[in-house]
């Protein structure tokens, strides 16, 4: 663990960002206080945003809350490597690309350069209307056009982020990617403090136990868990067609094995949801799961699940099928 994660209040559970930017579907102004409000509530002080969700709705709406509660009692993470930039052209559509129902009248623009980041932060900073965040993640230099790769951004982002922290702008550092070869590459770039892995550590595929967790061991890098449900997939106990994998929909495959994975979790009288929830927190470097939400009470039932009791003989019986590593 590094000295600056190490002074971080995350909890285990934190509350992400993405459904405030109005993923998938419009959420009232309302809704989305009385999600941050059913937060607070409930014990959650970690809140994770970034420019892309809803183009900045998402911080916005964040940090409208975040003004009304004492500063030293939150811990807030945003992202740098996509820029908002003014697109009239695009203002009259819906953010088709990013799917979050909302007007395109600004467009992202990729840009991991260090004047990049250091812009992104400071428009964070802005929109949030707050006077610094704790955590700044890099945004999926995976997803940067193909033929340049995400070797480029990463080169020029890690250290970007890293002089950030030195100048004393953020507490702590980091990449939220879905790959886990990324997120490899931004440790063994630069000394970053945390990562985001998103949905490549859950009860449905570990395949950040291989690498990259021995190497987050090693280096002293912590993990925050996101997509611990693999976009909802894992959610319920009875997982069935229609559901979402990955932000589209689950194949026949995913799906029969989230079916596997509920009937072992109901052999042992437990929820196929809490043992998704806690599965990642079995890990020494993860930190902390971020979890959205559409409703208020989807945070209440979350924080109950995090916190229900899960025999050791389920794990047992998850390894013992080949379901998550021993």
């Amino acid at each position: 663990m590094s000295e600056a994660s190490a002074g971080l209040a995350l909890g285990r559970i934190g509350l992400g960002g993405a459904n405030l930017g109005n993923i998938f579907q419009a959420m009232s102004d309302e809704t989305a206080w009385a999600i941050l409000e059913a937060a607070w509530d409930s014990g959650i002080r970690y809140f994770d945003t970034a420019p892309h969700y809803g183009l900045g709705l998402a911080e916005r709406r964040l940090g409208e809350f975040l003004r009304t509660k004492p500063r030293g009692e939150f811990v807030v993470s945003t992202k740098a490597g996509r820029l908002l930039r003014p697109s009239p052209e695009t203002s009259d559509r819906f953010d088709d690309e990013g799917q979050f129902v909302v007007p395109a009248d600004v467009k992202r623009v990729w840009d991991f350069s260090a004047d990049g980041v250091r812009r992104s932060l400071e428009e964070s900073l802005e929109r949030l209307g707050l006077d610094s965040v704790d955590v700044l993640f890099l945004h999926d230099p995976d997803e940067v056009d193909a033929e340049q790769g995400p070797a480029q951004p990463i080169a020029t982002g890690v250290p970007a982020v890293v002089g950030l922290r030195e100048e004393g702008l953020v507490r702590a550092v980091g990449i939220g990617s879905k790959s886990t070869d990324v997120l490899l590459a931004g440790i063994r770039t630069g000394p970053l403090d945390l990562l985001m892995v998103a949905g490549r550590y859950t009860l449905l595929e570990q395949p950040a136990a291989e690498e990259l967790i021995p190497e987050c061991r090693e280096q002293g890098v912590d993990i925050v868990v996101a997509g611990a449900f693999n976009s909802g997939l894992l959610s319920t106990s009875e997982p069935g067609a229609g559901a979402r994998y990955e932000y589209g929909a689950a194949p026949d495959e995913v799906i029969a094995r989230a079916r596997r994975l509920a009937g072992i979790c109901a052999e042992h009288g437990v929820e196929l949801p809490v043992a998704a929830l806690q599965f990642p927190l079995r890990e020494q470097v993860v930190r902390a799961v971020v979890l959205g939400a559409v409703e208020p009470g989807h945070v209440i039932e979350n924080v109950r699940r995090i916190s229900q009791p899960v025999p050791d003989e389920l794990w047992r019986d998850l390894e013992a099928e080949g379901l998550v590593p021993a």
